[in-house]
C-alpha cells in the first residue's frame, strides 16, 4: 500500500472516530438536557396541580381562578392524579395507571419525590402535605413530540456524518497528495542518477522538516559513495601505476639477461634490479596492508612525548632530502611540560607526523620549513608551515582522499598516500587535524592533541 493510500486511510478513520464521538456526546447531550427540561415542566405542573386542587379552601377565589387559569395552560396533554394516604385517586383522571403503584407511591412519601419514563410517557411525582391530609400527586405526559425531536436531530446527525465521512475522505486524499508530492519529487530524482553522476545532489525547497533531513542525509550518503567510488578508481590507477613500473622492469631485464650467458658480475648486478624493483612492490603492498588495518584498529595503549617524535623526525630528513637549502626550524612554547605527552599509538603517530613534515619539505621549493609547538586553552597545538607549491582550491576539497594527487605536483614523486594515511591515524587518536592553503603560497596543517 502507497504512502498516499495509508495516510489517507489513517486520517479518514482518525478525523471520522473523532467526529462520531463528538456526534454521540453532542446527541447524548442534547437527549439528556430535553429530558431535564420535560422533568422540570412537569415538576412546575405537579405543584399547579396540588395547589389547584387541594388549596381551594384557603385561597381567595380571585387568587384560585387565576391558579386555575395557569394549570389549565400548563396541564395541556398532561395526565394529572392525586392520590390520599389509602392510595385512592381523589382528584384528577381516575382511570388505574399500572406503573403507579402502591411500591412508587411509598417511595415519594419517604422521599418527597420520584421521575421515571416508561416506554411512552414521562412521569413525575411529588409529597403534597395539606390541611385536609398527606396526598401524593403524579403527572403524565406523552412522549411522541420528545421522540419526534429527538429522532429528527438524529436524522440530522447521521446525515451530517454521512456527509462529514465524504468530504474527510475527499480532503485527506488531496491533503496526502500534497504532503506526497515532495517525496515524488525526490523519487524522480532518485530515479535519474546513474552510477557515474552520484555527486549529483537531490534538490528541494528548504522546508526545514523531516523531509528536508532526509534528503540532506540522502545527499550526504550519495557524497559518500561518490568519494569511495573516486578513491576505488584511484586505488586501480595507482596499483596499476606502482605495480606496472617494476613489473615491467622486471620482465623486461630478465627478458634482455636471458638471450646469452653473462658473467657472475652481471649476474650480481641484475639480481641487485630485480630485488629493488621487488622492493618497491612490496613497499607499495605494506602501505596498502597499513591503510586496511588502520581502518578497523582503535588501540590506544601508550604514553608518550610528541616533541621526542618531532625530533626524531628531524634527524631522519636530512639522510634522505637535502635540507641545507630549506632548514626544518622547530619552535617550542609549551610552557606546561605535561601537553607534550599524549596517549595513543607512537608508532602511527610518527608516520603521521612524518608524512606531514615530508610533504612540507618536499613541496617547500626549497624555502624554510617552520614547526611550532603551542598551546592552546590547555592542550597542545602543532603548526608545520611551508612557503612552497601550495594547493590549489579545488584540489584541497579532495586532499585526504587516498591516491588523490593535486595537479601541479609536477614530477615530484609520491603516491597520494601519506595524507590519507595520515587523516585515519589522527582520526583514530582523537587528534584534530586541518589543513589550509593556497596555491604557489604554502600550506598550513595545525594539529590539535586531546589532553591526558
Amino acid at each position: 500500500m502507497k504512502i498516499r493510500s495509508r495516510f489517507t486511510i489513517i486520517s479518514s478513520f482518525t478525523f471520522s472516530v473523532v467526529f462520531v464521538i463528538a456526534s454521540v456526546i453532542t446527541y447524548y447531550s442534547f437527549y439528556s438536557y430535553s429530558e431535564k427540561i420535560v422533568y422540570n415542566e412537569l415538576q412546575k405542573t405537579c405543584l399547579l396541580t396540588g395547589i389547584f386542587y387541594l388549596e381551594k379552601d384557603e385561597l381567595p377565589e380571585n387568587q384560585h381562578v387565576l391558579i386555575g387559569q395557569q394549570f389549565r395552560e400548563n396541564s395541556q396533554e398532561i395526565v394529572t392524579r392525586v392520590y390520599n394516604n389509602k392510595n385512592q385517586i381523589v382528584y384528577g383522571d381516575k382511570t388505574i395507571d399500572e406503573n403507579i403503584n402502591a411500591s412508587r407511591l411509598d417511595y415519594i412519601r419517604k422521599n418527597r419525590k420520584l421521575s421515571f419514563k416508561s416506554r411512552h410517557h414521562f412521569y413525575f411525582g411529588n409529597y403534597y402535605h395539606d390541611n385536609q391530609g398527606d396526598f401524593v400527586v403524579f403527572v403524565k405526559k406523552n412522549d411522541t413530540e420528545f421522540k419526534t425531536m429527538t429522532d429528527r436531530l438524529l436524522i440530522i446527525m447521521i446525515m451530517v456524518l454521512i456527509i462529514g465521512l465524504i468530504t474527510i475522505y475527499i480532503v485527506s486524499r488531496v491533503l496526502s497528495n500534497l504532503a506526497y508530492s515532495p517525496i515524488k519529487n525526490i523519487v524522480d530524482q532518485v530515479n535519474e542518477i546513474q552510477a557515474s553522476s552520484l555527486d549529483r545532489h537531490i534538490i528541494t525547497p528548504n522546508s526545514k522538516d523531516d523531509i528536508q533531513e532526509l534528503v540532506e542525509t540522502y545527499n550526504n550518503l550519495f557524497k559518500r559513495l561518490s568519494d569511495t567510488f573516486i578513491i576505488q578508481k584511484n586505488f586501480i590507477n595507482y596499483v596499476s601505476h606502482e605495480f606496472k613500473t617494476p613489473l615491467t622492469a622486471i620482465s623486461g631485464n630478465l627478458e634482455v639477461f636471458a638471450q646469452k650467458d653473462r658473467s657472475s658480475a652481471e649476474y650480481k648486478e641484475m639480481t641487485e634490479k630485480v630485488l629493488e624493483n621487488v622492493y618497491q612492490i612490496e613497499e607499495t603492498m605494506n602501505t596498502l596492508m597499513m591503510l586496511s588495518g588502520l581502518r578497523n584498529n582503535t588501540e590506544i595503549n601508550e604514553i608518550f612525548r610528541v616533541d621526542e617524535l618531532v625530533w626524531d623526525i628531524n634527524d631522519q630528513l636530512p639522510d634522505i632530502y637535502e635540507l641545507k637549502s630549506s632548514p626544518i626550524q622547530i619552535v617550542l612554547e609549551v610552557a606546561n611540560d605535561k601537553l607534550l605527552s599524549i596517549k595513543g599509538n607512537s608508532n602511527e603517530i610518527k608516520i603521521a607526523l612524518y608524512n606531514i613534515i615530508e610533504n612540507a619539505v618536499k613541496y617547500s621549493n626549497g624555502n624554510p620549513i617552520k614547526i611550532s609547538l603551542l598551546e592552546q586553552q590547555n592542550q597542545l597545538k602543532i603548526v608545520v608551515e611551508d612557503r612552497g607549491t601550495g594547493i590549489s582550491e579545488e584540489d584541497l576539497k579532495f586532499i585526504r582522499q587516498t591516491f588523490f594527487r593535486g595537479k601541479n605536483v609536477k614530477d615530484i614523486k609520491g603516491s597520494g598516500v601519506g595524507l590519507s594515511l595520515a587523516n585515519i591515524i589522527f582520526k583514530q587518536n582523537n587528534i584534530d587535524f586541518t589543513i589550509t592553503s593556497k596555491k604557489d603560497e604554502g600550506t598550513t596543517v595545525t594539529l590539535l592533541f586531546p589532553p591526558l
